[in-house]
């Protein structure tokens, strides 16, 4: 040893992996587990590892994990197998769990976004067979929305009012004379308002208001309004009552789902002036889709079982109000599903395994919105895209999106080279075919992303020396256990689940 110098080895910068063990500079590893950043330039140990839940029977069998954040707290939704079926429990806290909230045959994973305090939940599963498997929302499965206080989830939206309202010359008042047609409509818990339906006919008297009576009630328990709505006077009916405009009468609301009259109702044609016309259009049952998003406060779902190039976007703060005719995006068809949506920078991107597209609100329908092309070689997976620290959002300036070619920040296009160049042989060698396995969270507090993968191993890149391909640090980390699911927990507190246990 006489004639060798000494190398210092004063820094370790993760994982490299390009393909050739000679190329490993010296300040990184070729391999190695269990060992994270310790400051700048250290590496230790990994920390141990607990129990979420301090209760007699712990979830087990995990799927799916998200965070949900309700109006007052973080909490958890987790999916979970038991037996044939996919249940998903409410865990608010390490001894608080309600549920199953949810529970379906067959389904294995769920699609999820928050909103208003409440959970909007896509059941899901993978169809087909290897290399040719697609994620998509299931068959004959539909939207639900919890509440978030314990009760069973519920299928959004719902169905219209049957039989038909009764209308008669009430006390003196005043509205227009002539022919309206009236209908009802219910308003829901979760205010989700249903299509127009039990029509009636009436020619209204000028000097009198209008009693209403059988006005339907619902069997569906979520009802707790009916509205009365009504057209303007027409002069020549036609006999179809949806070729009308119709409006929401001014204090003509039953506050309740018991009492099926209203009485003395006095308007003039000029005070009708909220449309309840476009409402006839919705969804009763909104299918199941395989991705769920927000944008610019509507609702975003795609893939549903029957048409994976299906993208659909509900009216502005109606997340249950989704049109089957303006509601449908302008989409791209080449025989692969939608993978994901995501707002940035006041735009909704498109993604598929293989293609990014962009939808711009033009303030028209949805369905006018224009499509354009990204990316004809890059996406991601399902869960390919970066929640960031308890949120379940993304980044303002840019996605963090798990691709094909490797962990890649997006912010209109995708930027050159990947976060993961480092560690581009290893991502490469990962089963393409189970990249649905990968999940992501960004806790941008401690400057560390985590995510599951096709190898069922759990990853860190940590950027607390630049989020750039030069400076992030990759390291590898196992359990005795299959990391499947990782979500984050009171802003960074990483959860971590696992659906089979141990590696062979």
């Amino acid at each position: 040893m006489r004639d060798h110098n000494a190398i210092l080895i004063d820094k370790i910068n993760g994982l490299w992996d390009k393909g050739d063990p000679e190329e490993v500079p010296k300040d990184h590893l070729r391999d190695g587990e269990n060992v994270v950043p310790y400051g700048q330039m250290g590496i230790q140990t990994r920390d141990g590892i607990g129990l979420h839940q301090s209760v007699a029977v712990p979830l087990a069998s995990i799927l799916r994990i998200y965070n949900f954040v309700t109006q007052d707290e973080s909490t958890l939704l987790v999916l979970v197998e038991d037996g044939a079926n996919g249940k998903i429990y409410h865990v608010v806290d390490s001894t608080t769990v309600h549920g199953p909230i949810l529970t379906i045959a067959g389904m294995t994973d769920f699609a999820f976004v928050p909103n208003a305090g409440r959970a909007y939940i896509s059941p899901f599963k993978t169809y087909g067979t290897s290399p040719n498997e697609q994620e998509k929302g299931m068959s004959g499965e539909f939207l639900y929305v919890y509440k978030g206080d314990g009760t069973a989830a519920r299928k959004a939206a719902g169905n219209p009012p049957s039989g038909a309202v009764t209308m008669a010359n009430g006390a003196a008042g005043g509205t227009d004379a002539g022919l309206h047609v009236f209908g009802v409509v219910f308003e829901s818990d979760t205010g989700w308002l249903s299509q127009p339906a039990a029509f009636g006919t009436f020619v209204s008297a000028a000097a009198f208001s209008i009693n209403f009576s059988t006005i339907p009630i619902s069997a569906q328990s979520h009802i707790t309004k009916r509205h009365i709505v009504a057209s303007k006077v027409i002069t020549s009916y036609n006999g179809n009552p949806t070729s009308y405009d119709l409006f929401f009468i001014p204090n003509a609301t039953v506050n309740d789902n018991v009492t099926t009259t209203l009485s003395n109702i006095s308007f003039f044609d000029s005070e009708l002036q909220d449309d309840a016309s476009h409402l006839l259009d919705n969804y009763a049952e909104i299918p199941a889709g395989a991705s769920l998003s927000l944008y610019h406060n509507r609702l975003i779902l795609t893939t549903t079982f029957a048409d994976i190039a299906l993208a659909l976007a509900s009216a502005p703060s109606e997340p249950e109000a989704i049109s089957q005719i303006d509601g449908v995006l302008q989409t791209v068809l080449d025989g692969n599903p939608w993978t994901n949506t995501h707002e940035l920078r006041d735009l909704l991107y498109g993604f598929k395994r293989n293609r990014t597209v962009s939808w711009a609100d033009n303030g028209d329908a949805p369905s006018s919105w224009p499509l354009t092309i990204i990316d004809y070689g890059l996406g991601c997976p399902v869960h390919g895209i970066a929640t960031v620290v308890d949120s379940g959002a993304v980044d303002i300036d840019h996605l963090l999106v798990g691709s094909y070619r490797g962990l890649v920040i997006f912010n209109g296009r995708y930027a050159d080279p990947e976060l993961s160049w480092k560690y581009s042989a290893a991502w490469l060698a990962f089963d393409q075919t189970q990249f649905r396995k990968i999940q992501i969270v960004n806790d941008t507090v401690k400057k560390k992303i985590w995510f599951t993968a096709p190898d069922d191993l759990l990853y860190l890149a940590d950027y607390g020396n630049g989020l750039d391909a030069k400076n992030i640090r990759f390291f590898k980390i196992r359990f005795d256990f299959r990391a499947t699911t990782v979500a984050l927990y009171n802003t960074s507190d990483l959860i971590i689940g696992s659906y089979r246990s141990l590696f062979p």
